[in-house]
């Protein structure tokens, strides 16, 4: 930690602050596009973090112990992206030829915000590396951080011993005005606050500004006392210039055992900017030449050249936290040869963690169902395959917001993380759907296997951090239970109607809707197999048949999203029933209708419409044949979609509307999702 004579600000020092702020006002101005008022005004927060506290290794950017920096403001990306191209990041790891190329050049700066460029517009991990997390939506990099701190406290109570430490990183914020005021942020915070997360810092830019103008248009309250009402520690620096109080604060962070800290800082927008500065003018928009040249001026800069980096400024950068964070990895590499030595089957198990790879065997633990008539709620056997999938997957973890005992993910023995016990697994999130998202999201980034659950009708709520798991190409599992109107006398206002149309419309999402047990152990297995891909269980809370696989089709079609559960009897099929989840029984009894009528049926399960897409044409043609177009699909829930794989001739049994409060059997009679209504469409379909 550094101590409080080393925090004065040397003229190499200033040159690199300015360098920071003349990047990111020169490349907004190319891109004529981005935010360079925050950069501006935080390149001295963002430096004196960067250089005198982050532990970092820029030639080994993945180095699991290394503390993350989350740009929460994500509209200030051009703040990140010159401190990633300063510091020397390399684009792999060490002796590999992508270590030899920089995660950013100056070029990938001068094309800011263009197409294909690394520079994307807000910042995103899976294209930059050096940006440990997509933001850009406010609040999400916020709740995101809880997630690494989490991360941080389970890693290092499962793997660190008492001559080893291998994980004990810390998260840094840099968040602003807006992401406070989002609701995400208050939900995280609170949950930083109870979990007593020590590791975890923000840095709220009390800037006074947003896109409409001055802040008091709609926000008044005092954060600090906020934040002390959520158990933080608050820290106060009243000039973002001030490199010695900040460095105080950030001391008084790394003394901090019990709470998180808040580091309030005030700055000024745009700071340098001759007309600007202090306005929200300088938010949004480039500040243009004149405005430029002006505050170019201000610190001193060559005015007339673009993109201007002084001899000596990434070198000083690179000595300060490249030194740090190289001694720092070599500690961590001796702990972690310390730990394969004296515990071979620890350090295999962790390796596989960090590789993104599953322990061998780890499948053996997936449960086979029997056939039963009466069957399991598919939120049951979702239960029985995570309890299997724990006993050997030890970062395979999660937990749901206050509804584990109705969602099932509640794992025996496996204890309740907190403060007073880093190792458990379960999590108790609180009411908080959004926060337990977006703490997934961070976690996912550290290398686990993380599951979210609550009511699918809460789907809502979770939303903006689910799409987020999509676009970032993380692994998340959401366990939504309660499909459908079969919940029952809930009623409306708890039963999932568009719920699915939303979820399918995400991209890079998968989508499960299980028909019975077995669906459900395969749909599992087909997700962790994917670390990239989020995935989405939509259970039942009614009991599903296990269906009789000795009669009917494998269930490892899941693997392919669709596949023929019941072929047609006495010849080709002239008619094609299409379901999901709950309504696959209804689909089996009306083929057996059919059949006995002559109508000759296949029935298809379609339990992931992504998965199938993504199939060659042989095989969708396979099973669902252009040469019948007499199709009936049969799911509980909106229609919208379904056009897709029904054809032009089609037709479609679910809800229009609502749902209502009753029995569930009685609503599914009064909505027409029957048996009768699949056979008498299908009947109609034929003779036409």
């Amino acid at each position: 930690m550094p101590s409080s004579d080393t925090t004065t600000l040397t003229d190499i020092d200033q040159l690199a602050i300015d360098t920071i702020r003349t990047l990111s006002m020169d490349a907004v101005e190319a891109a004529k596009s981005g935010h360079p008022g925050t950069p501006m005004a935080l390149a001295p927060v963002a430096y004196t973090v960067w250089k005198d506290f982050l532990q970092y290794d820029p030639h080994d950017p993945s180095w699991p112990n290394r503390d993350r920096f989350v740009l929460s403001c994500g509209h200030a990306s051009m703040l990140l992206y010159s401190l990633i191209h300063l510091a020397g990041i390399r684009q792999g790891r060490p002796n590999t030829d992508a270590n030899k190329i920089p995660a950013v050049s100056l070029d990938d700066i001068r094309a800011f915000r263009q197409l294909d460029s690394v520079c994307a517009g807000h910042p995103e991990h899976h294209l930059a590396v050096g940006v440990e997390t997509t933001t850009g939506p406010l609040g999400q990099g916020c709740a995101n951080s809880v997630g690494m701190a989490i991360s941080s406290r389970w890693l290092g109570a499962q793997y660190n011993r008492p001559d080893a430490t291998l994980f004990d990183f810390d998260t840094y914020v840099l968040c602003s005005d807006g992401d406070l005021m989002e609701g995400v942020a208050s939900e995280s915070a609170s949950l930083a606050g109870h979990l007593q997360l020590a590791n975890l810092c923000w840095i709220y830019d009390d800037n006074k500004i947003t896109i409409e103008g001055e802040t008091d248009l709609a926000f008044s309250e005092d954060v600090g006392r906020r934040f002390e009402g959520f158990g933080w520690r608050i820290e106060y620096v009243d000039d973002a210039n001030d490199a010695s109080s900040l460095s105080r604060a950030l001391q008084a962070f790394k003394r901090e055992t019990e709470k998180p800290t808040l580091i309030v800082v005030k700055s000024v927008i745009g700071f340098g900017a001759p007309t600007k500065a202090g306005s929200h003018s300088s938010h949004g928009a480039p500040l243009g030449p004149d405005e430029i040249a002006g505050a170019k001026e201000a610190y001193d800069w060559p005015t007339q050249e673009a993109f201007h980096v002084p001899n000596g400024v990434a070198e000083h950068f690179q000595g300060s936290i490249g030194t740090r964070g190289q001694h720092a990895n070599a500690s961590w590499q001796t702990a972690h040869q310390k730990l394969a030595s004296s515990e071979p089957t620890a350090a295999k198990e962790l390796d596989c963690m960090l590789a993104g790879e599953l322990p061998e065997g780890w499948a053996d633990a997936i449960p086979e169902f029997s056939t039963d008539a009466k069957g399991l709620a598919s939120r049951v056997s979702s239960g029985k395959v995570l309890q299997g999938l724990s006993t050997t997957i030890p970062w395979f973890l999660g937990g749901s917001a206050d509804l584990a005992p109705s969602t099932m993910t509640l794992i025996p023995d496996a204890g309740d993380f907190g403060p007073e016990n880093l190792r458990g697994r379960n999590f108790h999130f609180g009411i908080r759907e959004h926060a337990m998202a977006a703490a997934c999201n961070g976690m996912a980034l550290c290398g686990l296997r993380p599951y979210a659950a609550t009511f699918f009708v809460f789907f809502d709520y979770l939303k903006p951090a689910l799409r987020l798991s999509a676009l970032g190409e993380l692994g998340v599992i959401y366990v939504l239970t309660h499909d459908s109107i079969g919940l029952g006398e809930d009623g409306p206002t708890h039963q999932p109607i568009e719920h699915l149309a939303s979820a399918r419309a995400v991209p890079g999402l998968n989508v499960f809707r299980p028909a019975d047990a077995n669906e459900v152990a395969e749909a599992y297995r087909s997700s962790l197999l994917n670390p990239k891909q989020p995935a989405v269980m939509v259970l039942s809370r009614q009991n599903l048949p296990t269906l009789d696989r000795t009669k009917l089709g494998p269930a490892h079609g899941v693997a392919k999203g669709g596949y023929i559960l019941k072929e047609a009897t006495g010849g080709e099929a002239e008619c094609i029933l299409i379901g999901t989840g709950s309504e696959i029984p209804l689909c089996l009894d009306a083929a057996d209708v059919l059949d006995s009528e002559g109508i000759r049926t296949r029935v298809v399960s379609l339990p992931c419409w992504e998965l199938f897409a993504e199939q060659d044409d042989e095989y969708r043609e396979h099973v669902l044949p252009a040469s019948i177009p007499a199709r009936v699909a049969c799911e509980a829930a909106s229609g919208f979609g379904w056009e897709r794989w029904l054809g032009q001739k089609g037709t479609f049994i679910g809800m229009n509307g609502f749902g209502a409060s009753g029995p569930a059997k009685k609503l599914f009679e009064h909505f027409g999702i029957t048996t009768q209504a699949v056979v008498a469409a299908a009947r109609n379909l034929v003779r036409k």
